[in-house]
């Protein structure tokens, strides 16, 4: 594989996940629902004029139904008044009619063949539209199903790391309480054993003996001055 072949290839596997992640099924489901209802309005406006204009054509083959029948009447009437060239004209007229009619009736025919299909394609697409609505709604229920459950897992993840931390610490804050309680143990142990005490009074024996120095020097010299006096 060439290296434009696999970069075209790379590219195309990027827009299709790229597409994926912004295709909602739901939105998806719901058009090809709405496009599948119009083809459905389509069959059936195709159908209502199918009939319509069987319905006129129906009409116009009656008008000249009768206009048969009136230039039979006609034709038999001027016979019967020995105007043959009167029939002769009406049976003419008559011809021409059940021409028109003849034609008619083909395309009535063909409309009710036409009708019949467009209503059995009426059928089979109604059928169908309501299967797929029943499916779109459970492919959508399932959807939404899924994905609630997704962000449920996602937020329980993001709970679990959350929980993870104040564990974390947590234990921090009990590792260093039990420092604490050990530290006020060890110095509880020591003042009960006296060691804190004795230290604390050999520092106050130090200062007592330099007391008793500073006093016993500032008594040599109160002496010696006066000495210093009383010989003098």
């Amino acid at each position: 594989m060439g290296i434009l072949s696999r970069m075209s290839t790379i590219f195309k596997a990027k827009i299709s996940k790229v597409l994926d992640r912004m295709e909602d099924p739901n939105e998806t489901l719901e058009y090809s629902y709405q496009r599948q209802l119009e083809l459905l309005r389509n069959v059936k406006r195709g159908l209502a004029e199918v009939v319509t204009s069987k319905k006129r054509l129906e009409l116009q083959a009656a008008k000249l139904r009768q206009n048969v029948e009136k230039l039979e009447s006609q034709a038999r009437e001027a016979i019967r008044q020995g105007r043959e060239d009167l029939a002769r004209v009406a049976l003419e007229r008559k011809q021409v009619a059940l021409q028109q009619l003849n034609g008619l009736e083909e395309q009535i025919q063909g409309l009710e063949k036409e009708q019949e299909r467009l209503a059995a394609a009426e059928a089979r697409l109604q059928a169908k539209v309501e299967t797929f609505r029943t499916t779109k709604e459970v492919l959508k229920a399932q959807y939404s199903a899924a994905e609630a459950q997704v962000k449920i897992g996602e937020a329980a993840t993001g709970l679990s790391e959350e929980l993870a931390d104040v564990s974390l610490a947590i234990q921090r804050a009990q590792d260093k309480t039990e420092r604490m309680r050990a530290r006020a143990a060890a110095i509880d142990e020591l003042v009960e054993a006296g060691t804190l005490e004795d230290a604390f009074e050999r520092g106050d024996d130090i200062d007592r003996e330099l007391r008793k120095l500073s006093v016993a020097q500032g008594i040599e010299d109160e002496l010696e001055r006066l000495k210093k006096e009383v010989g003098g």
